[in-house]
C-alpha cells in the first residue's frame, strides 16, 4: 500500500486505494450464491450439486445481488494486494467509497451513495447456510458475508454530510477462503459492465478454462444449476434463449462462448431428445480495458426478463 494511505501516523489508516487488479475468489465464483436481480429476491434460494449444499436465506430487503457481490470482489482485492507485500491481513478493511466506484466503474452520485449503503445491509443480512468447506473449516451455522458494515462521515457546518470512509468486516468464511485457500484471479475489468447472467459465465469461465486450447464444456441444465437459474422448462428455456445471445455478440472479455446440440437415444426407443452444450474457450487475446461510466453499483447489464433464481436440480 502507499505511504499516503497507510501513514502510520494516521489514526485511521486505510486499506484502499487498490492499485493491482480486481482479485476473484474461486469458490464464490463457482456456486450460485447471490440473486441475480435488482429486484428484491424475498424467498430462500437453494443449491445442491453432487456433495455441496447452499441455503441461502434473504435480509429484510432481499438476498444480496450479483451487483452487491461487487463489494466483496473490491474486499477481496485490497486483502489479496496487501498479502502480495507481504503485509499483515485483518478481518476488518477500510477504504473510499470514492475508490470502489473508481475501480467498479460507477458515478460518485448521491444515488450510487444510496445504493452502496443498500448492498451493504444485504451483504450485512443474507444469511448463508452450507457444508462448503474454506480453509479447511466448516460450520453448520448461518453466516452473513459481512459481520460489519459502517459508513463513516463527518457533518459539515451546513448540515451536509461528508463520507469519510467504508468500514466492515468480513466473515470467517470468506476470510479463510481468501488467506488460506488462496485460489483467487485476477478480474478483466470489463466484467462490470456485464449483466448478471454473463457474470456469472464469465466466473466459471474464469475458474475452468484451465486449459487454453481444450476450454471447458457444460451441459444446459448443469450449467443453469451453476449459474443460479430454474432448471425448469421455463427457466432453461430461458436460459438457452440467453446463451444464443451472449453466442451470437459475445460479450465475454478473455472468453468466448459457443452452443451446441445433439441428439442422444432415446432410453425407450422413442424420439432422440436433444443435449445442449455450452462451450467457453479463451480469447487469443484480451479485449480493451476501457471502463464504461455506470450511474450505481450493479452498472448498467440487461436484467432478466424474470427473476433467475437458484433452485434443486
Amino acid at each position: 500500500m502507499g505511504e499516503i494511505s497507510r501513514r502510520q501516523d494516521d489514526l485511521f489508516p486505510l486499506d484502499s486505494p487498490l492499485y493491482g487488479d480486481v482479485q476473484g475468489e474461486r469458490t464464490v465464483a463457482e456456486f450460485p450464491f447471490f440473486a441475480l436481480t435488482k429486484k428484491a429476491q424475498m424467498t430462500p434460494m437453494i443449491f445442491e450439486s453432487g456433495d455441496a449444499r447452499i441455503e441461502i436465506n434473504p435480509s429484510k430487503t432481499g438476498v444480496a445481488t450479483i451487483y452487491d457481490k461487487e463489494i466483496l470482489l473490491y474486499i477481496a482485492s485490497l486483502m489479496a494486494a496487501r498479502m502480495e507485500q507481504g503485509e499483515q491481513v485483518e478481518r476488518v478493511m477500510s477504504f473510499t467509497a470514492n475508490d470502489l466506484f473508481r475501480v467498479t466503474g460507477t458515478n460518485a452520485s448521491a444515488r450510487s451513495y444510496t445504493s452502496l449503503k443498500a448492498s451493504l445491509n444485504r451483504l450485512q443480512g443474507t444469511q448463508i447456510i452450507t457444508n462448503i468447506e474454506t480453509g479447511g473449516e466448516g460450520s453448520d451455522s448461518a453466516f452473513s458475508w459481512l459481520l460489519k458494515a459502517d459508513i463513516k462521515y463527518t457533518k459539515l457546518p451546513s448540515g451536509e454530510r461528508r463520507v469519510k470512509r467504508v468500514e466492515v468486516m468480513v466473515c470467517d468464511w470468506l476470510y479463510r477462503a481468501i488467506l488460506t485457500d488462496r485460489r483467487i484471479a485476477a478480474y478483466h475489468l470489463d466484467f462490470f459492465k456485464l449483466g448478471p447472467i454473463e457474470r456469472r459465465l464469465y466466473e466459471l469461465a474464469k475458474f475452468n478454462c484451465i486449459d487454453d486450447e481444450a476450454g471447458f464444456t457444460i451441459d444446459l441444465e448443469a450449467l443453469a444449476t451453476r449459474v443460479g437459474c430454474a432448471t425448469d422448462k421455463r427457466g432453461l428455456e430461458y436460459l438457452k434463449k440467453q446463451l444464443r445471445d451472449v453466442a451470437d455478440k459475445q460479450p465475454l472479455p478473455e472468453y468466448t462462448v459457443m452452443l451446441d446440440e445433439e441428439k442422444m437415444p432415446s432410453a425407450r426407443g422413442g424420439r432422440p431428445r436433444v443435449r445442449t452444450l455450452v462451450s467457453f474457450r479463451t480469447r487469443p487475446r484480451p479485449l480493451s480495458d476501457e471502463s464504461g461510466d455506470m450511474d450505481e453499483i450493479g452498472g448498467e447489464g440487461a436484467e432478466p426478463d424474470f427473476p433467475c433464481e437458484s433452485t434443486n436440480p
